[in-house]
């Protein structure tokens, strides 16, 4: 079997894929994921929020929205030498990807962005995939991250077109696409996946990886996260994510998006190794890890718990190919 990259995939033929029984579908995955990657190689990026808090935006998953009351520390923006500091680190865990997060609606061409642009430079000297994840950009900040020597931008969709008003009322679905196309034409690669767990449908669910799918070339990586419940959000109360939804997520985004690398993202947490090991079967080929042990402003197992899970799963960190893809979060 020799799968081909397709961009024309329709609605009804991810359906299919995702309503497999969950056996064939995970094994149909495993399948894609070995003509295509090693499979024994996992991802290991590292996440740092470079200023948190007292984002204008309504995100009813996101604790960084300023007008939801979370127990999150509202906090200025970094010094270059302490990201750079935080970058070494995570480079000598054994993380290939470093990845800053501003929790800001949109890039505004100040003195923060100046210095954004100085922490690209300074991680990308340190030989890392460097990846951003700061809002909505315009095509000329794209490529003075470009520039700067970003490797690959984070903007995920969340959810699907259909119910992303649902979730977000600050910004359309159409921000979120006018972002991704200023990126890729900026020569920098694209991180974008979305979030399980907000209500959504299965429909849904399917709807947003077609949108995935069908982009003249699929973002080099798709994360897949499982919301994670915030005090004093809006979706604080909403069920656990089922893991056999997660995997059925993760191997329905494997197959129909081969090339690309899917990353196990928020959500891992509340899961057993034993959960993450399916993730790993159905083609998740990528993990944020953290020195803090928190993915943003949420929990998240640490980089020894996550040796460990490698060791008893004989996984192995995958090594750095700058040249070659592959980062959210939400």
């Amino acid at each position: 079997m020799n799968t081909a990259i397709r961009n024309n995939w329709t609605k009804e033929e991810i359906q299919e894929i995702y309503d497999q029984p969950l056996l064939e579908l995970v094994y149909r995955a495993a399948t894609v994921h070995r003509e295509w990657h090693r499979a024994s190689e996992v991802q290991v990026c590292t996440l740092l929020s470079v200023k948190t808090g007292g984002c204008p935006e309504d995100c009813s998953y996101c604790g960084q929205a300023a007008r939801y009351h979370t127990d999150i520390k509202v906090q200025a923006l970094l010094p270059t030498e302490t990201v750079i500091a935080h970058a070494q680190k995570a480079k000598d865990s054994g993380s290939t990807r470093f990845c800053m997060a501003a929790a800001w609606r949109e890039v505004r061409d100040n003195r923060d962005f100046d210095r954004v642009i100085d922490m690209v430079k300074g991680v990308n000297d340190l030989g890392l995939e460097v990846c951003c994840t700061l809002g909505m950009l315009t095509e000329e900040q794209a490529v003075r991250l470009r520039d700067a020597g970003l490797h690959a931008y984070n903007h995920n969709l969340d959810t699907s077109e259909q119910y992303y008003e649902e979730i977000i009322s600050t910004r359309k679905f159409d921000n979120r696409i006018n972002t991704i196309n200023h990126v890729r034409k900026a020569g920098i690669t694209v991180c974008s996946g979305g979030i399980i767990g907000l209500g959504e449908t299965h429909k849904d669910r399917i709807s947003m990886l077609l949108t995935l799918a069908t982009m003249p070339k699929h973002p080099e990586s798709v994360p897949v996260n499982a919301l994670a419940r915030v005090k004093g959000t809006p979706l604080e109360h909403n069920p656990k994510v089922d893991i056999w939804d997660m995997v059925r997520m993760i191997a329905t985004a494997r197959i129909v998006m081969p090339a690309s690398v899917v990353r196990l993202s928020a959500g891992r947490i509340e899961m057993t190794e034993t959960e993450q090991a399916w993730c790993f079967m159905a083609g998740a080929n990528s993990i944020f890890t953290g020195e803090r042990e928190t993915l943003l402003v949420t929990p998240n197992p640490g980089v020894s718990e996550d040796m460990q899970m490698f060791r008893n799963l004989g996984l192995k960190p995958m090594e750095n190919k700058k040249s070659e893809s592959s980062c959210q979060v939400h």
